[in-house]
């Protein structure tokens, strides 16, 4: 047997709808973030910085310290924020994919195996109702006892949505801005964590140098504090001497204990940074080690390269794209859907019938759907859609003035970081000299050793000064590379 149903379509007419338009908004670009007269250069910027590309990754080779290279490399190698991003990534591609295959038909096979059992009917049994009524349990009527029935069927079906107005294509658009975005989310984890390891390394050196001139500067206050107590105790000395120099040995005790908790709390954010857990990296960081200093010049480019190549503004760049590709996909949902069904089948009731391919069933049908009265539903979410577009787009906006303020933040501070470096190392030089001084003058005889202690506790304190401030100042440094968006690759 064989039915066949055929739609009456042209090809001219069916050339026409597959050549249909795609509605929705063609994404051109992203808006202008800042007015024209925003200077070409960063205006915070002097002399120490340059308007070269800087290298988008490895930054931190120019410090100069191997460990804090390894420690980075380990963390962009390793993090799990890294590893989240590039899940995500790869969500990103398949959905990309998914979408591709949308736009292909559909098609499935099917085998079927069927057995029935018919049983027969009873006719012509004449109803006594005499003495065979409370007789008959467990007798036969008469009748057929039944027949047996097989079925076999192979079958395929194809289906296929014609993308009449572009609402697939808008589907692949977002979702191909979608991985775009993703490979810029993950860049800037990668921004995060190189800035963030660096900034917890010179935070731990910070701490690390400071308790070791912390303890120098105990060492020196107990002597201190024992000639003071030995002049008191010789008539010498004033009890007031004794109370200010124990006051001081206190004081400087007391510093010593929340430094050491942060060293220890820095050891453990390095571990969890490079996936390790807190106390694997001790033995590797107990020393104390230098501070990295940042090199002479820095190079920063320029606002339109940096909102160029910043991971978090293409992101968001990403985003607006995206939305502005879904606008299309929900104006396309208020127009006309047209599909086609195909369906082939061949069996019978013997095994041998699947083999008879000149019987067979088939069935080709077009459906046009279209729902044109949804009472403003679909207008909705199109205005839906546009309100996201337009969230996104501001967003964006404050993307790049964020970004922009990031840079100029971090070059003032850098900038004046250096002038703090500077008058903290005279400052510490005058110390250096006044204790060379103090110390000639008690080598003379003419100071005591209380005064020499002294003086080589205020040198020690302005190098726990100048220590601090290097810090700081390599800290900006960095600070400078993660507004620009550098160390993705």
């Amino acid at each position: 047997m064989r039915s066949i149903l055929l739609p009456a379509l042209s090809a001219g007419t069916l050339a026409t709808l597959l050549s249909a338009c795609t509605v929705g908004p063609n994404y051109a670009g992203p808006p202008k973030a800042v007015s024209d007269s925003t200077p070409a250069a960063f205006v915070r910027a002097d002399a120490q910085t340059t308007t070269e590309v800087p290298p988008v990754a490895d930054w931190w080779k120019a410090l100069g310290d191997p460990l804090l290279d390894d420690l980075i490399s380990r963390a962009l190698a390793n993090n799990t924020d890294v590893a989240v991003g590039e899940a995500r990534l790869r969500q990103a591609r398949a959905l990309l994919g998914e979408q591709r295959a949308n736009l292909a038909p559909k098609a499935s096979a099917s085998a079927l195996y069927a057995h029935a059992h018919v049983p027969g009917v009873a006719f012509g049994a004449a109803e006594d109702s005499g003495s065979d009524s409370g007789s008959g349990e467990g007798s036969d009527s008469g009748g057929s006892s039944g027949s047996d029935l097989n079925l076999y069927n192979l079958g395929f079906n194809a289906s296929w949505e014609v993308d009449l107005f572009g609402g697939q294509r808008r589907a692949v658009e977002a979702a191909r801005a979608g991985v775009e975005g993703a490979e810029a989310s993950l860049a800037d984890v990668q921004v995060s964590i190189a800035a963030n390891v660096a900034k917890t390394y010179l935070d731990l050196r910070d701490r690390q140098q400071r308790i070791v001139l912390g303890q120098e500067s105990i060492a020196l206050q107990e002597e201190a504090l024992g000639l003071t107590r030995q002049r008191f105790e010789g008539g010498t000395g004033t009890a007031m001497e004794v109370a200010q120099a124990e006051g001081q040995l206190a004081s400087t005790r007391a510093q010593i204990a929340p430094l050491a908790a942060e060293r220890d709390a820095y050891m453990n954010a390095l571990a969890v940074l490079t996936a390790q857990a807190p106390g694997t990296l001790d033995a590797a960081l107990a020393a104390a080690g230098d501070i990295p200093l940042p090199p002479a010049t820095v190079a920063v480019g320029d606002p339109a390269r940096l909102i160029a190549n910043r991971p978090d503004i293409r992101a968001a760049e990403r985003e607006l794209a995206a939305d502005t590709a879904k606008i299309g996909q929900a104006k396309a949902a208020r127009f006309p859907r047209l599909s086609f069904m195909g369906l082939i089948g061949i069996g019978g009731t013997k095994i041998s019938d699947l083999g008879k391919l000149d019987d067979f069933t088939a069935l080709a049908a077009p459906q046009l759907s279209w729902s044109f009265l949804d009472f403003g539903r679909s207008k909705a979410k199109v205005n839906q859609a546009e309100a996201v577009r337009d969230e996104a787009e501001a967003r964006y906006r404050g993307t790049v003035l964020t970004a922009l303020r990031d840079a100029e933040d971090s070059l003032a501070r850098y900038r004046e970081g250096r002038v703090t470096v500077a008058s903290l190392a005279r400052a510490r030089d005058k110390a250096a000299l006044a204790q060379n001084l103090t110390e000639q003058r008690y080598q003379a005889g003419t100071a005591t050793k209380v005064t020499w202690l002294n003086a080589r506790n205020e040198r020690n304190g302005a190098e726990q000064n100048l220590v601090t401030a290097r810090a700081a100042l390599t800290a900006d440094y960095v600070a400078i590379q993660k507004a620009l968006g550098l160390a993705w690759k």
